[in-house]
């Protein structure tokens, strides 16, 4: 199946609010946010002023969205450099084990390189997914034990 990746257009606020849906149930989410709110989010934090992040779009044959990689830029990463932190890689089951994520890793990798003073592409996944690790380590990349990564939820004092 021929896809096609591209950067996300406000013409697919919808498309990906709905992706956000299925990769919130993909996560074992059951608390699913409206559809407006979700709208809203995503228009703000992919074309608000100043963009929060963005996004590479994977369109399959038909045109349909079937996965997307939402990437910030972060600074500092080494040195004075900045790094492509890459936030969610997400391709619609349909689709795996297909190469498309491997072309969304390919992609960002180009992104990183193509911007000036970017020094690498950074990512997590979490320890207990074993298909995520797996793929990365298909694509040749080694696991990093040197960070322990904190989270506060911004509700809670």
């Amino acid at each position: 199946m021929s896809v096609t990746i591209r950067p996300a257009e406000k013409r697919d606020i919808l498309a990906v609010a709905e992706l956000i849906e299925e990769i919130e149930r993909f996560y074992g989410s059951t608390e699913i946010q409206p559809l407006d709110e979700r709208q809203s989010q995503v228009e703000e934090a992919l074309f608000g002023s100043p963009p929060m992040a963005s996004a590479l779009l994977v369109e399959d044959e038909s045109g349909a969205l079937v996965g997307l990689a939402a990437y910030s830029f972060l600074w500092p990463a080494a040195g004075a450099s900045h790094s492509l932190f890459l936030k969610e890689l997400y391709v619609r089951d349909t689709l795996r084990r297909r190469g498309v994520g491997a072309q969304l890793m390919s992609e960002l990798r180009t992104l990183a390189a193509a911007r000036p003073g970017c020094s690498r592409v950074e990512w997590m996944t979490d320890r207990d997914n074993p298909e995520a690790r797996a793929f990365y380590k298909s694509l040749g990349f080694a696991e990093f034990d040197g960070k322990i990564v904190y989270r506060v939820d911004t509700s809670t004092r």
